[in-house]
């Protein structure tokens, strides 16, 4: 019993050195730890020269900071170069909508994407940083990389829950702090909180297990994905406390089930919601075999959904939030009747990016002209 409380403390001491700051001299210098635990000597609000790198940092940068203080960009985020990954373009990247324009003069410091997953020192260099902030959850190659350019170098994680996961709290926590914008962090925070709480409040009375099933499908990971793609602990789901009908599978996370699983649940799946990016591969999928999903209920029944797509170069918080809400309006259509899906999705992107985007997300190839029940056209078509 002894060992266990001794634990617990420890574990309490550790969680809050990730979250509060302590000043170490009289020049406003303070530290704080970074998602890695990385003890870091921070200057608040001192920081001119900001640059973010791999998947996420900037978006995450600009929900505090919009694009003020960037001295560079990778290029997967500059859209005025012709040369430059593109396997994204297809689908909506909120914060690129609203800063687009300001990244397009600022210097390259790498191409960024998938399939570019370093850091490009030199280039880094030559944008002439006086911080570094970085979603390459590695603690040697961020000492590394803090060491060679003598920058410091902040690393940043979204977790695996989407906008409802502590490390996404954690991290705008960290950058309000560093950036002196506390409280715009605080605020995005307690509107995340608040929503799901307002999702929560409005299925507290329902026993998820007597529900519909329901599947989610064609959920991206690293690129697009097709009918086969799911994932048991879709966090979506379970704030609206949705009958995931793939629960019982071997591992968490985003991942394929193969076609003799979904054969053997599709005569039970009452509602399917596809995850708008994965259209492309499954419309290829039925042409190839256009009778894939004649013993699927939703298929047949009419109660296939579209989503918008929110795995782009890592996860778009606000349309993970915007989902949540349409998937619990497509389950629970009574207990959201008051909803307007497109009002609540401009309402998130106000939040967080300070605009009203839905139209222009609405307008993206892979959006489909946003949430809606799917026309089988797109896919038979």
């Amino acid at each position: 019993m002894k060992k266990i409380l001794i634990i617990f403390i420890v574990l309490i001491f550790s969680l809050s050195l990730s979250s509060c700051s302590r000043a170490i001299g009289g020049d406003g210098e303070v530290v704080l730890y970074d998602l890695l635990g990385r003890e870091l000597s921070i200057k608040k609000g001192s920081y001119k020269r900001v640059l973010c790198i791999g998947a996420g940092a900037l978006r995450l940068y600009t929900y505090i900071a919009g694009s003020s203080n960037l001295c560079g960009v990778e290029d997967i985020d500059n859209l005025s170069l012709s040369s430059r990954p593109k396997m994204f373009d297809g689908v909506a990247r909120p914060y690129l909508i609203a800063y687009s324009n300001d990244f397009f003069n600022l210097s390259s410091c790498g191409v960024g994407g998938p399939q570019s997953q370093v850091a490009e020192t030199e280039k880094i260099l030559n944008c002439n940083p006086d911080i570094i902030i970085s979603e390459y959850e590695d603690i040697e190659k961020a000492n590394n990389l803090s060491n060679t350019l003598n920058v410091l170098v902040v690393v940043i994680s979204i977790g695996k829950d989407g906008v409802f996961d502590e490390k996404v709290k954690d991290t705008l926590t960290l950058l309000g702090k560093i950036f002196d914008k506390e409280d715009r962090a605080l605020s995005i925070i307690n509107y995340i909180n608040s929503e799901k709480a307002d999702i929560e409040n409005r299925v507290k009375d329902i026993d998820e297990t007597t529900e519909k099933n329901v599947y989610i499908s064609g959920l991206g990971n690293w690129g697009t994905a097709n009918h086969l793609s799911t994932a048991q602990n879709y966090a979506p789901f379970k704030i609206a406390k949705i009958n995931n009908i793939v629960r019982g599978l071997i591992k968490d996370g985003i991942q394929s089930i193969d076609d003799e699983k979904f054969l053997s649940l599709s005569p039970s799946i009452d509602i399917m919601i596809l995850d708008a990016a994965s259209v492309k591969n499954i419309k290829t999928l039925y042409q190839e075999n256009p009778h894939m999903f004649d013993t699927c209920k939703a298929w047949n029944d009419g109660e296939v959904y579209l989503e918008l797509a929110y795995n782009a170069y890592y996860t778009n918080l606000e349309i993970s939030l915007a989902n949540t809400w349409f998937n619990a309006k497509v389950v629970y259509p009574l207990l959201f009747s008051d909803i307007d899906i497109k009002d609540k999705l401009d309402e998130i992107t106000e939040v967080f990016l300070g605009k009203r985007l839905s139209d222009d997300i609405y307008e993206y190839e892979y959006s489909y002209s946003g949430y809606s029940k799917l026309n089988k056209a797109i896919i038979t078509g």
